[in-house]
């Protein structure tokens, strides 16, 4: 962790006052802490409540998981205008559209980024009036960055959609810039990709800081590791964890209260509570593993699990058809959540894998939450998405940098956080992470 030095002035103070304009007649502080676990009930309170003078345009949008944490500070005061979103997927883009009242704009990040005309023209039609501080949210497709993928894909198309981002976000001159993406961005392979978005933004005058974020942190049921680039014109706090790991929300927390279901069956009173269908194999296995955190005994499950533990001389891929512990938080939900082989994804209790409804919470969204689509596209999208509760505490923390009513601007310091890679993974982190032996992300 590196800093450097930045000298308040009156003059950046004038230059934040003169942005936020009309903001002053807000509230000066919303608590972040409040804003993240009492998501669900603002969620519900924000519906109808008119919105506010900050505009908030989302590119790679998805099901609007960073959209909605924004949306729910208007329960506190009018806070945030939704005033656009960009995404490729059309069954992700009608989930927005139905729970966000927004219809996306259905084009290629790439393309934004090449076309400086068409690009001043969707900001001029998404916010007419652009005397408004602007929040520009940019989370790229993980999957460009996995962990798991190949040395020879390492040249994948959406690698660049990060700095096309960049661009964009360098040519609009947003008041607030925030990209989120998956930890492994932070390694060697990667990391020229993220020091050139960072260059380019630092050149266009913003003070960057780039962290590393636990989710569960922040009230989220779920252990998930997330990167955050955030970005702004004037020096910055940058956002921090608040729970320790032994508050942490947890899977009972979440779905404790659902009624019982079967696989393949759909609950009534809920049309997002339903699950795949399983091969009468697959339910025999899991009828196998213990309740409640258990993992797939050794001799059973696919043949193909056996055959590579005799090959390594050990149990390998513990966590498939694994039980999510009631009391703990659950473990990352991917856009593969659906199905047991995937990993520890097998309701506690009962003989099935995750619903829609459920893995929907697990990524703290809203009980009411509807997505459209097939199994499989409701549950890509859910595992794309960023948590609204973190997204919640997110634009809390923001508003109140932007209120001016935090100490950033008397600070001598300002933190750009991690300034070089992590290493060769990212993923090689995260048990000792979880177990308390190391407590920072970045490298050592």
């Amino acid at each position: 962790m590196t800093k450097a030095a930045v000298a308040p002035d009156n003059l950046s103070v004038r230059r934040r006052a003169k942005r936020v304009g009309g903001l002053r007649s807000l509230p000066t502080a919303i608590d972040p802490r409040s804003a993240a676990l009492s998501f669900h009930r603002n969620w519900k309170k924000a519906q109808g409540r008119p919105s506010g003078g900050i505009d908030v345009i989302d590119m790679f949008s998805g099901c609007g998981g960073m959209s909605a944490g924004f949306a729910s500070l208007n329960a506190y005061c009018p806070a945030f205008r939704i005033a656009g979103a960009v995404d490729t997927d059309e069954p992700a883009n009608q989930s927005y559209q139905i729970n966000l009242c927004v219809k996306p704009l259905c084009m290629d990040i790439g393309k934004l980024a090449r076309s400086p005309s068409l690009l001043a023209k969707t900001r001029q039609t998404m916010c007419p009036n652009g005397s408004s501080p602007l929040v520009l949210i940019g989370c790229a497709p993980c999957q460009g960055f996995s962990s798991h993928r190949k040395e020879s894909e390492s040249l994948d198309p959406r690698n660049s959609l990060f700095a096309d981002f960049a661009r964009i976000a360098a040519k609009l001159r947003p008041s607030v810039i925030v990209m989120e993406n998956v930890p492994e961005l932070l390694t060697d392979k990667y990391w020229p990709f993220v020091a050139q978005a960072r260059v380019l933004l630092e050149k266009c005058g913003y003070f960057v800081n780039l962290s590393v974020h636990n989710m569960a942190e922040y009230g989220v049921p779920q252990e998930r590791f997330r990167t955050l680039l955030l970005a702004m014109q004037d020096p910055f706090i940058a956002p921090a964890g608040f729970l320790p790991r032994g508050r942490f929300k947890t899977v009972r927390d979440a779905i404790g209260h659902l009624p019982a279901i079967r696989a393949g069956e759909r609950h009534p009173a809920d049309p997002m509570h339903f699950t795949a269908g399983h091969k009468d194999s697959t339910l025999a296995t899991i009828e196998a593993v213990p309740l409640d955190g258990g993992s797939r005994p050794a001799h059973v499950g696919p043949e193909c699990l056996r055959r590579a533990k005799e090959r390594n001389g050990r149990a390998v891929y513990e966590d498939v058809y694994g039980r999510l512990f009631w009391d703990k938080p659950a473990i990352t939900i991917t856009a593969h959540a659906r199905n047991p082989a995937s990993g520890r994804y097998v309701h506690p209790d009962q003989t099935r894998g995750l619903s829609v409804r459920e893995a929907a919470l697990l990524q703290s969204f809203p009980s009411g939450y509807d997505f459209a689509g097939s199994l499989d596209q409701r549950f890509r999208q859910i595992g794309n998405a960023v948590p609204p509760a973190f997204a919640a505490f997110l634009a809390a923390h923001i508003f109140n940098q932007l209120q001016g009513s935090s100490q950033a601007e008397r600070s001598v310091q300002f933190d750009r956080g991690i300034t070089s890679p992590v290493g060769a993974s990212f993923s090689r982190l995260i048990p000792s992470l979880k177990s308390g032996h190391r407590t920072t992300y970045g490298p050592k």
